[in-house]
């Protein structure tokens, strides 16, 4: 199935769903630790990253310094689409907001510390209904 390509029409579609639980970035340089399941792994030359529910991270005795919510937009974006990322982290930024943000296959992920998940969620909603300035 082929994803959206137009802004406008994934703006409109975002239709953000913020996951249970809190999530964390840290990294291993061999096998992932028994009973740790990430929904994010990223291959570096420095090592793994992974992104895990936090409790995961806690019982594995992983190192971690970031705290986040995970919010997915159930949009399916292509992922060659233009202009979709820079939408949504634009606005996240405008109000001093930084995310992270990952690419799947069918839907894009963005990950906001804890504390700021519920206004994420209001900005999205607002770039969602054309009521949020969308960036250039």
């Amino acid at each position: 199935m082929t994803g959206e390509h137009d802004l406008a029409l994934l703006l409109r579609g975002l239709q953000p769903q913020r996951h249970p639980y809190e999530y964390v970035f840290t990294t291993v340089t061999g096998a992932i630790p028994p009973g740790v399941h990430p929904v994010v792994t990223v291959a570096e030359p420095e090592g793994t990253t992974l992104v895990v529910m936090r409790a995961e991270a806690d019982a594995a005795g992983l190192p971690y310094d970031f705290v986040a919510a995970w919010i997915t937009l159930r949009v399916h974006s292509a992922l060659d689409a233009v202009g979709l990322t820079a939408a949504v982290s634009g606005a996240l930024a405008d109000i001093g907001m930084s995310c992270n943000v990952v690419a799947g296959y069918f839907h894009d992920h963005l990950f906001v510390r804890c504390a700021d998940a519920d206004r994420a969620m209001t900005v999205l909603a607002a770039l969602s209904t054309g009521s949020q300035p969308v960036r250039a």
